[in-house]
């Protein structure tokens, strides 16, 4: 048997984002469905009760395997597709990878990426009026002291953990990313971070991500640009 991937994701998440980004690195072909989660659809609430995105289901024959959510789908790829590894191979750089991956899903979206993509997208998909310039002010804030952070890491490193690619630069790549699309990264003054930025937008498990539109929400003109 084949096995089959059906990815249920919406394409300005930075949750789904981050899994479609291990998946194209890996190179596992799957297939997309857009979902429209703020609709809570009862598809969606069947295969994961939160109502949150992403969920991969893995079908091979009549047994179909459902995960939910990103830090279990990203472990289950690691597990079950482990080259090219994505968390490395030395235990340090492992170690920092997690914790990254920890880092931008909860004290990034917290302080910075939540307020930023509440503000200027959720509240459009939900028709809930004009953004509150003060949530836009405090969450463009935390991005600067973000960005900060993040440049000083990359003026040691290669990369966020270390020397190697890894599921730490896809999450920081998948928050970033999203914000860059609603046009409000301060790429200007923070240049390590341009620098590793254009890297991995130039990959090919990124393309896809560049092609990303969705109807009343436009992006950036510079956001398909790979030197912008």
């Amino acid at each position: 048997m084949t096995l089959k991937r059906t990815l249920h994701h919406f394409p300005l998440d930075p949750a789904s984002r981050q899994v479609r980004l291990a998946l194209g690195e890996k190179r596992l072909p799957f297939t997309e469905v857009q979902v429209r989660y703020w609709e809570r659809p009862k598809a969606l609430t069947e295969m994961n009760p939160s109502g949150l995105l992403p969920v991969l289901v893995e079908t091979d024959g009549d047994e179909a395997l459902v995960l939910c959510e990103t830090r279990a789908i990203l472990d289950h790829l690691e597990e079950t597709s482990p080259e090219p590894a994505l968390l490395g191979r030395d235990a340090g750089e492992r170690a920092e990878a997690r914790r990254l991956l920890t880092w931008f899903d909860r004290k990034f979206e917290f302080e910075a990426g939540g307020y930023i993509l509440h503000e200027k997208m959720e509240k459009r998909l939900l028709g809930m009026g004009a953004p509150d310039l003060g949530n836009l002010r405090q969450g463009r804030e935390g991005l600067r002291n973000h960005m900060s952070y993040v440049d000083k890491l990359l003026q040691e490193r290669e990369w966020l953990a270390g020397r190697k690619l890894s599921l730490a630069d896809f999450a920081a790549a998948a928050h970033l990313s999203v914000i860059d699309y609603c046009g409000d990264m301060p790429w200007t003054g923070f240049p390590a971070v341009k620098t590793w930025y254009m890297k991995l937008k130039s990959r090919p498990c990124f393309r896809p991500l560049l092609l990303d539109r969705w109807p009343g929400l436009a992006p950036a003109k510079h956001y398909d640009d790979l030197d912008f």
